[in-house]
């Protein structure tokens, strides 16, 4: 009969589909049964519950969890023993693992139970208590895969939110290091920690950070990469305006001139906001290098910035419409060697791009054992035999590699993929009146990179707007002369240093 009573209040429940919470009730079975209903016992095999009688309360207790994900020596050692062994009157001074906590509606056990917490019934009581004992799997702490670096530290994320937290904490200790918990998802609650120096950042785009968390609107966020499509600005535009890292390092680096990190399981990597262009085109390794060494790497890495988005588009162009541009001897080699090519000069180009993009994708995704294939295909026949039969020229390989290994320049992945998408639009624009069309091309595409924000700072800044910083733009400055926080971020503490310690 009790469990008649409790299916059809469950029902009635599902029915309204309302987030209303259902207390527990007095009746101890009325609750373990109404629990075992929730997680399906008997057919979710994950799922158990351990009956004992508690030597001090004399109550029979009754402990809930997911056998997966539990640290299954804590609960026998931090809470059975203890409730077979222990003469104490109180739950409180019997268990005494960290963050027990009181629960009061079935919502909340359910989502104690989920998050890897033991949940404790307790005879003759209307509450539950959930009792962290949780034991993710999660792989150990290795290098950086995409973001490497020659001198500096090596440790990268994992896949665990509290290890990535105790990286950036051993780099960063401050008390007002704040690491915020907000969930996010329907039907599957997600934890999201969001970091930030409380007397540092900017308030507004704190509650801006929250605002737009707490509207996400979906069963479940897995991780940061797809959190990253649920609150950036512009799902549609070709740039990136939050910045992905897997390096603590970095992010503990953001996080002191005052912006935002978040975390979440699942994800080897956070996510830095808001972000701006320059973010994009710096390395960690910049800062671990000598000024001059340091600023030279970034000199390369612009380059080949605009090498990977502008030497095709600028060889069609110039071929096509500005040859009186072309030393003599250059332009009758390339006219000799597209004699025989049967296909006009941007058709010859894009054959070429697309086949280099399809090497990158297969290379990517093609297993370690078979990785020297992709160099053979490369190599021999979209190279040497492409040429042979005619179908391309031999300078368009080589103007296509250079673009290419340009682009691999690139620190970051997101960038990356908009230097590859701009390329084919400069590409098609110079195609239509050369260096005119391009140009033009080129002025939208600023005018649209000016338009971008990021969490209310624009995307250029702090070069465009101008705003007060430690000048870390394209160039860097001596470490000893950062003395300001990025102006654009507007922080309640702009400078670094006090004056008396420069």
């Amino acid at each position: 009969m009790i469990r008649n009573r409790v299916v059809r209040r469950s029902k009635s429940v599902q029915q309204a589909g309302q987030k209303q919470s259902t207390k527990l009730y007095q009746d101890y079975l009325q609750n373990t049964d109404h629990i075992k209903q929730l997680f399906s016992y008997g057919v979710n095999r994950d799922f158990t519950f351990r009956e004992i009688t508690a030597k001090g309360l004399q109550k029979k207790v009754t402990l809930f969890f997911y056998g997966s994900i539990v640290d299954s020596t804590k609960i026998d050692q931090g809470i059975i023993r203890p409730l077979l062994e222990q003469d104490g009157q109180k739950l409180e001074s019997v268990i005494t693992l960290e963050q027990m906590k009181c629960l009061e509606d079935f919502e909340s056990v359910t989502e104690n139970i989920n998050s890897g917490k033991a949940v404790l019934i307790v005879e003759q009581s209307n509450v539950a208590y959930g009792i962290d004992v949780s034991n993710f799997q999660h792989r150990s702490i290795g290098k950086a895969e995409n973001e490497g670096v020659i001198k500096g530290p090596k440790e990268a994320f994992t896949e665990s939110a509290n290890v990535n937290l105790s990286l950036i904490r051993k780099r960063f200790h401050d008390k007002q290091l704040i690491a915020e918990g907000i969930e996010v998802g329907e039907r599957s609650k997600q934890q999201v920690t969001l970091l930030y120096i409380g007397d540092v950042i900017n308030k507004e785009t704190l509650q801006n950070i929250r605002k737009r968390l707490k509207a996400i609107n979906t069963d479940n966020v897995r991780n940061v990469e797809l959190l990253e499509q649920h609150i950036e600005e512009r799902p549609y535009s070709i740039f990136p305006s939050l910045l992905y890292t897997e390096r603590p390092d970095r992010a503990a680096a953001y996080i002191e001139d005052g912006f935002f990190v978040i975390l979440m399981d699942n994800s080897s990597s956070c996510l830095i906001l808001p972000a701006t262009f320059w973010s994009f085109i710096h390395s960690p390794e910049d800062r671990y290098l000598s000024f001059m060494f340091g600023n030279f790497s970034r000199l390369v890495r612009l380059l080949a910035f605009f090498t990977a988005m502008f030497v095709s588009a600028f060889y069609i162009a110039i071929t096509n419409y500005h040859s009186e541009m072309i030393p003599p001897d250059l332009l009758l080699a390339i006219t000799s060697a597209r004699e025989r090519v049967p296909f006009p000069l941007v058709i010859e180009v894009l054959i070429m791009e697309a086949a280099f993009e399809l090497i990158r994708e297969a290379g990517i995704r093609i297993p370690s054992p078979l990785g020297p294939t992709i160099g053979i295909v490369g190599a021999l026949i979209l190279g040497q035999a492409a040429v042979q039969a005619n179908i391309v020229s031999p300078i368009v390989v080589i103007i296509v590699a250079l673009s290419g290994l340009s682009s691999f320049a690139v620190a970051n992945i997101d960038m990356n993929y908009t230097v590859r998408i701009s390329r084919y639009l400069f590409m098609l624009a110079a195609s239509f009146f050369g260096i005119f069309s391009l140009t033009a091309a080129f002025l939208l595409w600023i005018m649209y990179l000016v338009s971008i924000k990021s969490f209310g700072v624009s995307f250029l800044a702090p070069m465009s707007p101008n705003y007060q910083s430690s000048e870390d733009t394209i160039f860097r400055k001596l470490l000893k002369n950062e003395k300001y926080r990025p102006g654009q971020l507007e922080p309640q503490d702009m400078k670094k240093k006090q004056e008396g310690r420069d």
